[in-house]
């Protein structure tokens, strides 16, 4: 391939963005204008860790394309330079997007594109990896308005210990409470990050208040040790809300996962909003036909009611229950209603009434969950199956 590098578009601390224009493409299909990100060869580890990461997400379409890389000089220096190509997005990152745009988004269109980080961010924490470094600035844009993530430098693998333990790995005012506190980076880290990227683009303002004098030591305190979570955005709806609290909870362990995550109301039902002329931002495309990483997850429930017909995996078979008992445990199509309040509301009144006869025995209650304010730490609710 022979190309030419064209103007600057960004630099970092290892490394140089430019165009890269395509005059011979060979018998690749290469696109005629690519971006490259260029370092000094002996510079370069994180830019081939970078590309080994990229050539696993490819098949996803949330995430930058990569398409190889060179060795060549910079400008007039004999240098060697490790070129990394990616595929270019003329749109810029999603944060010139927010500041031309007027500061903020509407909800339908944060919607959208929060739809696809997940996406993206199901398939990095799928092959093994943590993005490390989520923030509006690695969120790039094409110019039909689709994103999609960018800037591996930082990633690595889920489970490896970081680096150096008196260094920071990421952007401080994305970072969650456990990579601060206690150095873990781990996919649930990425997920806070994509809430504080929610919350900023929903608002217009970070999802921590910083001033511009408060010492960045005195913010990271705030995140890894206090008890303070990021702000809310008013502007959001109540689902929205709901979507950031799973996103901003302090342990990891009660944070949802991108899986999970994909079937909340805020993103489960993002495709069937309005394409309206937007003069904000352009309509975001869905562009999922053919990603094998991009299927539907079920809607997850927001309540109790929400749970729709479940099978326990331990549930007796049809030889140790009575066919009373069996009709109402697996919602067989004789018993079937229009929805799980309809099937209480039955029980509530007495007009279906379980055979409770099968399940005498000490054997067949097991513990499911502790849920509120008990008495006693032994103390439990218990359901049969």
């Amino acid at each position: 391939m022979e190309w030419v590098r064209g103007a600057t578009v960004g630099r970092g601390s290892f490394a140089t963005v430019s165009l890269a224009v395509v005059q011979d493409r060979g018998d690749s299909q290469l696109p005629k204008l690519m971006a490259v990100k260029s370092a000094p060869l002996f510079q370069s580890s994180f830019l081939q860790r970078e590309e080994a990461i990229l050539a696993r997400l490819q098949h996803c379409p949330y995430i930058i394309r990569c398409f190889g890389h060179d060795l060549a000089g910079f400008d007039d220096s004999d240098e060697q330079y490790y070129n990394l190509f990616l595929e270019y997005a003329s749109g810029g990152t999603l944060s010139d997007l927010v500041r031309r745009s007027g500061g903020s988004f509407p909800e339908h269109t944060v919607r959208r594109f929060t739809r696809s980080l997940l996406e993206g961010l199901r398939s990095i924490h799928a092959e093994g990896y943590v993005h490390c470094d989520i923030k509006l600035q690695n969120i790039l844009v094409r110019s039909d308005g689709d994103v999609r993530i960018a800037d591996f430098g930082l990633a690595k693998k889920i489970g490896d210990k970081a680096d150096d333990c008196t260094l920071l790995r990421g952007t401080p005012i994305y970072m969650s409470p456990e990579s601060v506190a206690r150095n873990e980076y781990e996919a649930l880290a990425d997920i806070w990050s994509l809430g504080c990227v929610v919350a900023e683009t929903a608002s217009g303002r970070p999802a921590w208040r910083f001033s511009g004098d408060e010492d960045v030591w005195h913010l990271l305190l705030r995140i890894g040790f206090g008890d303070e979570t990021p702000e809310i955005p008013a502007e959001l709806s109540d689902v929205g809300k709901d979507f950031l609290r799973r996103c901003f909870a302090k342990d990891p362990e009660k944070r949802w996962t991108a899986e999970m995550l994909l079937g909340h109301p805020f993103v489960a039902d993002s495709r069937s909003f309005d394409d309206d002329a937007d003069a904000v931002m352009l309509p975001f495309v869905s562009g999922t036909a053919g990603a094998e990483c991009c299927t539907l997850a079920r809607p997850s429930p927001s309540s109790i009611l929400d749970f729709s017909q479940w099978v326990s995996p331990r549930s007796h078979s049809p030889s140790t229950c009575s066919a009373a008992s069996l009709d109402i445990l697996t919602a067989s199509p004789d018993c079937c209603h229009a929805s799980p309040t309809e099937r209480i509301s039955d029980l509530a009144t007495g007009q279906r009434r379980p055979d409770w006869s099968c399940f005498s025995s000490v054997g067949s209650w097991i513990d499911v969950r502790q849920v509120g304010f008990v008495s006693k730490p032994e103390d439990s609710y218990r359901l049969c199956f």
